[in-house]
């Protein structure tokens, strides 16, 4: 009887489901791979793309076309014989003036600014970030605040009073700021510390208290749950602040044209005075080939860690 009993239990479970399949599949209907919607879709996608890749396809075929080639016309034609001279002369033999050592100081002046600009910007706005999301004082809103409003001013509106800023504080200390390539790297660290630490603020704020206050029942300090806990799970937004530096910092123009001096511009500034130099025949193949040698650096870095930089952005805008 218990036979049996089981046997009628499992079929009238199985009835129900045996109904369903009879009656054939449910739910909405899959679209198609090529319904109106994704030709839309993939048609914008397309043309976006192709306005954006076709000045970067035109730069890479005449930098690596010789002047005659150029002169014959049709931008769009791929080169019929290569050649890397234009880059060769771009980088250590076009003239700015009485200087025809090409973009090679520049790079190196952009170096010496770079590097110190993102390390201490990123330093200064790591900790504040930290401070105002786990250790509130009192005023700390106010900062925050002051902070955020600093993010919005107009860089055009301080280029003046920074100028007398750093030529007043330059001759109080006795060194020079003003035209030099310290002032830069803190003109650029300044200005790049009210989005940083707004990042870095949000990024914090969304790692859980719970570890916090464990670390703090556990004896670790200021510094110890920043090293220990709160660094360990930051490299998204590390990458995050790094990139948005160098390619800030590295594509400057205005800064590095006002606070610096002939022998200190920046690879910016080079690359201006070689494409709008006015002695001797306008060769654009070498012009080219200047701009895709200043623009290598920030691309690099972006490609070799774009997905930590998309990781990081979602973080950090996760928590106000």
């Amino acid at each position: 009887m218990s036979d049996i009993g089981m046997l009628n239990t499992v079929k009238a479970a199985e009835d129900p489901v045996r109904r369903r399949l009879d009656s054939g599949p449910r739910g909405a209907r899959p679209k198609r791979a090529l319904s109106r919607g994704n030709i839309i879709l993939y048609g914008t996608l397309l043309v976006v793309s192709l306005y954006y890749l076709l000045p970067l396809y035109v730069m890479i075929v005449t930098s690596l076309k010789g002047m005659p080639e150029i002169r014959a016309g049709n931008v769009f034609a791929p080169p019929m014989e290569i050649t890397f001279q234009p880059w060769v002369k771009a980088w250590a033999e076009a003239c700015t003036g009485v200087n025809c050592e090409g973009l090679s100081r520049g790079f190196w002046n952009s170096v010496r600014i770079l590097i110190p600009s993102v390390i201490l910007s990123i330093t200064i706005a790591c900790i504040s970030g930290y401070t105002l999301s786990k250790w509130k004082f009192k005023g700390s809103d106010l900062f925050f605040t002051i902070l955020i409003v600093g993010a919005f001013i107009p860089y055009q509106v301080m280029l003046y009073p920074i100028v007398i800023m750093l030529r007043e504080v330059g001759n109080t200390l006795g060194v020079q700021l003003f035209g030099s390539l310290t002032g830069l790297v803190l003109v650029h660290s300044v200005f790049g510390m009210p989005i940083l630490t707004l990042l870095f603020r949000n990024y914090f704020a969304s790692i859980p208290d719970e570890l916090f206050k464990a670390a703090r029942v556990d004896g670790a300090g200021f510094w110890g749950i920043l090293f220990r806990i709160m660094l360990p799970m930051s490299l998204p937004i590390l990458v995050v602040a790094m990139i948005l530096q160098v390619t800030g910092i590295w594509n400057d123009f205005l800064f590095g044209v006002v606070y610096t001096r002939a022998d200190s511009y920046p690879m910016t500034v080079q690359l201006n005075n070689i494409v709008n130099s006015v002695q001797g025949i306008k060769e654009y193949n070498v012009n080219m080939a200047a701009t895709l040698l200043t623009g290598l650096v920030p691309l690099f870095i972006y490609f070799v860690s774009g997905k930590l930089f998309v990781r990081g952005i979602a973080a950090g805008a996760v928590k106000g």
